[in-house]
């Protein structure tokens, strides 16, 4: 398989991680970007083609983490922010600001099976940790979506920090 076509299969998905993770759609496409660019480098190196779009999504994590060391500029509300494509699925503010008030460590993993569609084994690899901590965190963000999502008032709470 040839490199521009892997990128053609995931762009769309990577970037919707890249969104999900920048809450920035110019931050965003320069993650995805700069990830393609990446990618395209290292190509040739790619041993496992079948873990091809796991790698793909590692890279955008990547580039997402020194964009954020190097002092990228976050939104500090969701308010307002449209899906980043018409293929998302609509939240509604109450469910978007309840997966902001999740933690990072369940947020992401979360995002990663939603978004990305990996298997509790693929989301372990990427983070770096293990399969059982893995559906730990998918259990206990799904738990605290609910309660969050449940709770009446959830955005005046949002609102009072």
């Amino acid at each position: 398989m040839r490199f521009e076509d892997l990128a053609r299969q995931y762009a769309a998905d990577l970037y919707r991680y890249a969104f999900w993770l920048a809450r920035d759609r110019s931050q965003a496409e320069d993650i995805v970007q700069e990830a393609l660019l990446r990618g395209w480098r290292a190509f040739p190196r790619l041993r496992e083609q079948g873990a091809a779009k796991r790698w793909l999504f590692s890279i955008v994590r990547n580039e997402y983490l020194r964009a954020a060391e190097a002092g990228s500029r976050q939104p500090e509300s969701l308010e307002g922010l449209d899906p980043p494509d018409e293929r998302s699925p609509e939240l509604g503010l109450e469910m978007r600001e309840a997966l902001a008030a999740l933690p990072a460590s369940y947020a992401e993993p979360l995002a990663l099976q939603v978004l990305g569609g990996f298997s509790c084994a693929e989301i372990a690899a990427l983070l770096g940790t293990t399969e059982g901590a893995t559906m730990t965190r998918l259990t206990r963000a799904r738990q605290a979506l609910k309660r969050l999502v449940a709770s009446p008032g959830t955005r005046e709470r949002k609102g009072e920090r």
